[in-house]
């Protein structure tokens, strides 16, 4: 009995250590550790405002020409506040954006803990991403070099949440005024399609300063979307709110109207004519 039970041991520990060298030996390459993370969506950086886009309004009047009678001015001044933000980030973000996009079609090192894409975009420009967990979240860079004009300029940093549904970015203005610019916050949530993003002016000295918009996807009803735009340079508020789907909407801008009301347009079907709000 005494030699089958030690039998008996020997083989159970050999069993245990056959275990726990086949654990320490297999292969971890899909481990969390080797695994990059999700680079945040184009839309955390670059407001969508192509949403907004309704080819089918139709300047309405009694007569053409210069006499035209518009019918559709409450969607126009909505359109309008909207084309000079964009206008703006298009002028400024063009080379981070465009870098920021190529990322996403490129392969990652892994090198002491950092994951890191470089690539060349653009006309011979090249573009380090840089992803770095820390604390549960990932630490993100963005340094582009245009040869002879500057080098690893970091334009843009920013941090995420794991699974990327949560997040900020900052942007400095250009290589030639490296001064910080843009604070960006978003959120979003794949499963329902909700999401929001806001740009705000931190840069020292701008008249802007302060100033922001705030946009986003909702699930709410009439009104799906929304934008607010605050310019301090001239203390107004413009709230809009309309729908992705018949193109219906409403805004409130104190200084378009002189008051704080709502001003509704109809649908896109209708050529977004001003109606009463309901």
């Amino acid at each position: 009995m005494k030699k089958a039970t030690v039998f008996q041991t020997m083989f159970v520990i050999a069993l245990i250590a056959a275990i726990l060298f086949s654990g320490c030996n297999k292969d971890d390459s899909t481990g969390p550790a080797e695994v990059a993370p999700e680079i945040p969506p184009i839309t955390t950086l670059e407001i969508d405002f192509s949403s907004f886009d309704t080819t089918n309004a139709k300047a309405l009047g009694k007569r053409g020409g210069d006499d035209r009678i518009l019918m559709n001015n409450n969607w126009r001044v909505a359109a309008s506040k909207l084309g000079l933000w964009n206008l703006v980030l298009v002028l400024n973000l063009a080379v981070p954006v465009t870098a920021f996009k190529a990322s996403f079609t490129q392969v990652p090192v892994l090198n002491d803990g950092t994951w890191t894409w470089s690539y060349n975009f653009g006309l011979g420009q090249s573009a380090e991403l840089t992803a770095r967990p820390s604390g549960g979240n990932i630490i993100w860079e963005m340094r582009i070099t245009r040869p002879d004009v500057y080098t690893d300029y970091l334009w843009f940093s920013g941090e995420s949440n794991l699974n990327a549904t949560a997040g900020t970015w900052r942007l400095n203005f250009n290589p030639q005024d490296p001064a910080p610019y843009l604070d960006i916050v978003w959120n979003r949530n794949p499963s329902d399609g909700t999401f929001d993003i806001k740009y705000t002016n931190i840069r020292a000295g701008d008249p802007g300063n302060g100033g922001f918009i705030f946009a986003g996807f909702t699930n709410n009803s009439p009104f799906n979307a929304f934008y607010e735009i605050h310019n301090p340079a001239v203390n107004n508020d413009v709230n809009i709110e309309w729908n992705r789907t018949d193109f219906s909407g409403r805004i409130s801008d104190r200084l378009a109207f002189g008051d704080t009301d709502w001003h509704c347009w109809d649908t896109a079907a209708n050529n977004l004519q001003d109606m009463v709000c309901q």
